[in-house]
């Protein structure tokens, strides 16, 4: 009997044959092919200025990513699974009953929806200790507190515009990355400045800007709107994005329609009028360690250009966006 295969084609990575039957066992499974109806930036693309791509992308990129760097079999399925727990609209919804600035809601969530799901049962089975995975921070190639480099921050980056714009340059980044002693760390100091450089681009003018910022407001007005009038229930979230976006347009609610159409147009105009509040997002950096003459050396310590570059962001970040 022929051992069953995927051959995975990644935009990233390229392409690679899946055949360890437990990675194979979860990217089948109900709770990962979810995730292709999940946005990644949390907004659909039809209500986004920007194309996007899902979350079951990412978590199978940084599968890819982990099997690249030679990681255990065991933590290639921990970051297959480490995103498994996001609702519908990914980090809106920390706009809704979590803390926008610290979009944690679903690290919180993980380990009751991963011991809900079939997860554990698939693992069990493969003999993998499903406790221990139910802990992504247990892997320190696939999860690092800001600003370390870890699988997760690495492959959300590399699928960004600000990235994929210069394909060499993302080819040339993968190749630079280096996996010593289970750290994650650029094999120079150019590779590291370039990711670190790139990645505060995407802080400034996606993520944290104001288009983002503005859309991710609205967008969570439109969901508490429906919220409260009971068109929508959390237990919604837990389905994906094309079950609510269906729910709130079959609802035929004026003003829910209206904001709805408003957020299809690629540009938003904030010149509206009085500034009613100033909203902030979580603040995403990197500060990379890179080998230098056979030492591992943090970016900021070596460059006092990236470490001014830096602080100013941090301090751009800080003001906000105004909401008019």
């Amino acid at each position: 009997m022929s051992k069953i295969m995927i051959v995975v084609n990644d935009a990233i990575y390229g392409k690679y044959k899946i055949n360890e039957p437990v990675l194979v066992e979860l990217i089948k499974s109900k709770p990962i092919q979810r995730l292709k109806k999940i946005a990644q930036l949390g907004i659909p693309n039809r209500f986004y200025h920007i194309r996007g791509f899902s979350r079951f992308e990412h978590s199978l990129g940084v599968m890819l990513l982990l099997k690249k760097l030679n990681a255990s079999t065991e933590e290639q399925a921990a970051g297959l699974l480490h995103d498994v727990s996001h609702t519908a609209f990914s980090h809106v919804f920390d706009w809704l009953v979590g803390n926008q600035e610290a979009e944690d809601y679903q690290d919180k969530s993980y380990k009751k929806f991963f011991f809900n799901s079939e997860i554990p049962g698939i693992l069990r089975e493969h003999g993998f200790n499903a406790n221990r995975m139910s802990d992504p921070k247990q892997f320190s190639l696939l999860e690092k507190e800001i600003p370390n480099l870890c699988a997760d921050r690495i492959d959300y980056a590399l699928r960004e515009p600000h990235f994929r714009v210069n394909r060499k340059g993302v080819d040339y980044l993968v190749e630079h990355l280096s996996n010593i002693n289970g750290k994650i760390v650029f094999t120079n100091q150019k590779s590291a400045e370039l990711f670190a450089t790139t990645f505060l681009k995407c802080q400034r003018k996606h993520w944290g800007g104001a288009e983002a910022v503005v859309r991710y407001y609205l967008f969570s007005l439109i969901l508490k709107d429906a919220l409260n009038k009971k068109i929508l229930n959390i237990g919604d979230f837990y389905q994906n994005d094309n079950f609510v976006v269906s729910k709130l347009i079959k609802s035929r609610d004026r003003k829910i329609l209206k904001q709805l159409n408003l957020l299809k147009n690629k540009t938003l105009s904030r010149e509206t009028g009085r500034v009613r509040k100033v909203v902030r997002k979580k603040f995403r950096y990197v500060d990379p360690e890179f080998l230098i003459d056979g030492q591992i050396k943090k970016l900021s310590q070596a460059s006092e250009k990236f470490k001014f570059f830096l602080e100013k962001q941090k301090l751009l970040n800080q003001k906000g966006v105004e909401i008019f």
